[in-house]
């Protein structure tokens, strides 16, 4: 749940500027030539000087030992050391009791209080139409029979998500208002941004151990950093007319602060309490693995055990959650400034009445819990309909093969070839392709950053499962690219395509990480390329969204020029369109490819191996040296990527082009 980037218009003064001989574009063809000449010439000293193989074992370090036994010298102190007894203990304690005291108070309200006291807020934020969704997804999830999960989740997303926006909103306050500090937490935000979530389960659970205080810290740190981002960049981007009449009425600096930058800012900081919100809830799915509980827990045993239809049970709620807090905070945010009609006092006091009525009757009528009569089991009938596609679809149909076939022909004709092939390659000339990547797309510092993160995976030890796992990611992105880009340019040339397909990318851009699992076990088993197709399915909304918004926001003067000198249609998308959208199509790649790499990680659930299954395993076994490894190793293959696929502005050649 990666909030999407519009990409900036693309300037009428393009094209005519990439005839001229002095343009930017023969500064970028002479600076690749260089680069593309010392690349060669690397090579050849590379393989004169340093021949070929793997990582060389002299450049590892085993940390191992070294992990082993801080990992006992925490869990032996634990319950002694005055750090652990005086400050984290503390922390543990106050998660635990808030998570209680929620799930108390939303077990008191009853089902019918909380199902019309979400109605009511709806409603108020959004109208009618949303608070009938509502009322009906938490309808649903009773139905389900997962109404004391789905409260379970509810009360850790509401503490984990009122710490994130309050740690979030401080960062972001103090990026917004001090140059120094934007420039210091700019960097670790970029790279936590990059960062699976399953990146940050092991460190708490090290600290913490299994439980609800792990999950909820995890999930914090996960969800802080878009809220601290999109706060500062509201404070930042406060109209300076504004600022300046403020300043010139004698308004202090806090004054300042609360009465004009926050109030600009509106719209920006309640973005980032949507993003915060989306992101806490796939944390808090994923979570489920340190013993989070709710939803999430429901869905991981399920999939441990290869029971689809209980997955998908606990699956549906977890969707409808995401869709009726995503709907609610992002209307917040379009309505701020309004003042629509169902907004009236007196609506809004009878709406709140007869919520509290709603409430105290379920409550002296001792109705607090769904009734077992209303619950619907679908895991028997989804279960017999996985038999049957098992049966019937996943091996030996005539012509196109089973889903298992092509499981197995992707595996065997894309992965494996990918996988032996990057691990063949000798390891210096690796990091010698990710640098002059990093360097055409980017800067030398990017470039520097990229071989460093590189490089760090071998000094590890993890340098054959981590291109293994690279394989996957580069499997999954380019069939991610190939469907997204070319459902993003139809979806951008034609109206009533880019209709259909705005709520089906609704709500796949909503769906937390974990549940992309469900459906691929159930169609293509276990193994490396289900995890690539859960991947596929992930990352494609963002894709097709950037794509095609890129694409509409080619200026219409060049697309009318086109067409006046007798451009076809082909004509005007590969020679007009798509090349002016370029900086789109860029982004489109990297967020792909950040996207893709979360859900590959966490294929590691499902036979993904490679560092995903590290990852799993220590998470599993308590290992502190194999899970912490390959988390290290997740965070540097993720900052690689996001780095080799990132634009950067260079000065030499966008400063003079402008």
């Amino acid at each position: 749940m990666t909030a999407t980037v519009t990409p900036a218009p693309t300037r009428p003064t393009a094209v005519p500027d990439a005839g001229r001989p002095g343009a930017p574009r023969s500064l970028a063809r002479h600076r690749g030539r260089l680069i593309g000449a010392g690349a060669v010439l690397a090579l050849v000293l590379g393989a004169l000087l340093l021949g070929g193989g793997s990582w060389p074992a002299p450049l590892a370090v085993d940390v191992s030992g070294p992990l082993g036994r801080a990992g006992d010298w925490i869990i032996a102190n634990r319950d002694g050391h005055p750090l652990f007894l005086y400050f984290l203990g503390h922390v543990s304690n106050a998660v635990v009791v808030s998570v209680r005291a929620v799930y108390l108070l939303l077990l008191a309200l009853g089902w019918a209080g909380v199902t019309a006291a979400a109605g009511f807020v709806a409603w108020r934020v959004a109208g009618l139409r949303l608070a009938l969704t509502s009322v009906a997804a938490f309808g649903v999830c009773g139905l389900l029979g997962m109404w004391v999960p789905t409260m379970q989740t509810l009360a850790l997303m509401a503490v984990a998500v009122a710490a994130s926006v309050l740690l979030g909103g401080l960062l972001g306050l103090a990026a917004g208002l001090s140059d120094r500090m934007d420039r210091i937490l700019r960097p670790v935000l970029d790279t936590m941004q990059v960062l699976p979530a399953f990146a940050y389960l092991l460190p708490v659970v090290l600290v913490f151990g299994i439980g609800v205080p792990a999950a909820v810290l995890a999930t914090v740190v996960y969800a802080a950093p878009p809220m601290a981002r999109l706060t500062a960049l509201g404070l930042r981007g406060a109209d300076a007319g504004v600022m300046e009449a403020a300043a010139s009425l004698g308004a202090t600096g806090r004054q300042r602060l609360l009465t004009a930058r926050l109030p600009l800012a509106r719209k920006e900081l309640l973005l980032g309490v949507n993003q915060s919100i989306m992101m806490a809830l796939g944390m808090a799915v994923i979570a489920s693995v340190i013993g989070a509980g709710g939803l999430g827990d429901r869905v991981y045993q399920a999939l441990a055990s290869v029971d689809v239809g209980a997955a998908l049970g606990a699956g549906v709620p977890i969707v409808l959650l995401a869709v009726v807090l995503d709907r609610v905070t992002a209307a917040a945010g379009e309505r701020i400034g309004t003042a629509p009609a169902h907004r009236s006092r007196l609506g809004g006091a009878v709406a709140l009445v007869a919520t509290a009525v709603v409430a105290v009757a379920g409550r002296l009528t001792d109705r607090l819990s769904w009734p077992d009569a209303w619950t619907v089991d679908i895991a028997e009938p989804v279960n017999g309909a996985v038999d049957w596609m098992t049966a019937h679809l996943y091996s030996g149909v005539p012509l196109v093969g089973g889903t298992a076939d092509w499981a197995e022909r992707f595996t065997t004709w894309v992965l494996n070839p990918l996988r032996d092939g990057l691990q063949a390659l000798p390891w210096w000339s690796v990091l010698l392709t990710v640098g002059v990547l990093a360097l055409l797309i980017g800067t030398w510092r990017t470039a520097a950053t990229a071989v460093l993160a590189m490089a760090a995976i071998g000094v590890l030890g993890v340098w054959d499962p981590a291109l293994d796992t690279l394989s996957q990611v580069l499997a999954a992105v380019a069939v991610t690219l190939l469907l997204g880009v070319a459902l993003g340019v139809a979806a951008a040339r034609s109206t009533r395509l880019g209709r259909a397909l705005r709520p089906v990318l609704d709500i796949f851009q909503t769906m937390p990480q974990f549940v992309y699992l469900i459906p691929v076990v159930a169609l293509f088993g276990v193994g490396r390329a289900p995890a690539v197709a859960a991947a596929v399915v992930y990352a494609l909304p963002a894709v097709v969204r950037i794509t095609a918004q890129g694409v509409r926001a080619v200026d219409p003067a060049a697309m009318e020029s086109a067409r006046s000198l007798g451009a076809t249609g082909r004509q005007q998308l590969f020679q007009v369109q798509l090349p002016l959208a370029r900086p789109a199509l860029l982004l489109a790649v990297n967020q792909g490819v950040v996207l893709v790499l979360a859900v590959v990680v966490i294929g590691g659930l499902v036979g993904g191996g490679a560092l995903g299954y590290d990852a799993v395993f220590g998470l599993a076994q308590g290992d502190l040296a194999t899970g912490l490894v390959a988390g290290a190793a997740i965070v540097c293959l993720g900052l690689m990527l996001d780095r080799v696929t990132q634009p950067t502005e260079r000065r030499d050649l966008a400063g003079k082009g402008a």
